[in-house]
């Protein structure tokens, strides 16, 4: 695994720290990288695939919150780091991912010395802040079928493809719904012309 990518993110002094002090770390779709309540040791910086981000509730229901896409950092992790609490959500991998895994004592250090660091850490918060307001705001303000349609988009954005390997079940958990209702709602997709179904798979057309 390469840093090379980053060469136009962060100062040349900062990726010699990252490549002494990150751990890289490569893992299986489906992997749990964090889990509520535990400790945050690492701050994940994504090198490729894509991380799925969501709240879990005291009876394992989970919300799907955002994404984070190569190049990226959880700014969940950021926060809990920063007050020194357990993680507050469930990162997963989507996909095969990998990442560089920096000490979680670094990132205050890095912060006061390297302003792309700093830049870095505040860009990440902002933007993940306005995604849980886009989150918030499809949950208040939009019916179903449009924060499917939503989701299906994000999903598409995040991996950079229009073919979705996803469950009806999985997308049912991700919205708090049921399997049925989306189900229902994809099918619905499907006669509009929008997606085609396929079994575990959904391909986004261009109308969608």
């Amino acid at each position: 695994m390469s840093l090379e990518s980053f060469n136009s993110i962060f100062e040349k002094e900062l990726l010699e720290e990252m490549k002494v002090h990150g751990k890289f770390m490569s893992l299986k779709q489906g992997d749990i990288i964090l889990d509520v309540d535990e400790t945050i040791r690492i701050i994940p910086v994504i090198l490729s695939g894509t991380v799925k981000v969501s709240r879990v509730d005291e009876h394992g229901n989970e919300l799907l919150l955002y994404y984070v896409s190569p190049h990226e950092s959880c700014a969940m992790t950021f926060t809990c780091c920063m007050q020194q609490v357990g993680s507050e959500i469930r990162a997963v991998a989507e996909d095969d991912v990998e990442l560089l895994g920096i000490p979680t004592e670094r990132m205050e250090q890095w912060m006061r010395v390297y302003p792309t660091w700093n830049s870095f850490v505040m860009k990440t918060i902002r933007a993940r802040f306005n995604e849980l307001l886009k989150t918030i705001d499809q949950i208040a303000f939009q019916k179903l079928d449009e924060r499917l349609i939503h989701y299906l988009k994000d999903k598409s954005a995040a991996t950079n493809t229009t073919l979705i390997n996803l469950s009806h079940s999985k997308i049912a958990i991700d919205l708090a719904s049921s399997r049925e209702v989306i189900s229902r709602l994809l099918k619905k997709l499907e006669q509009d012309k929008k997606v085609i179904l396929y079994r575990n798979q959904i391909k986004l057309l261009r109308e969608l």
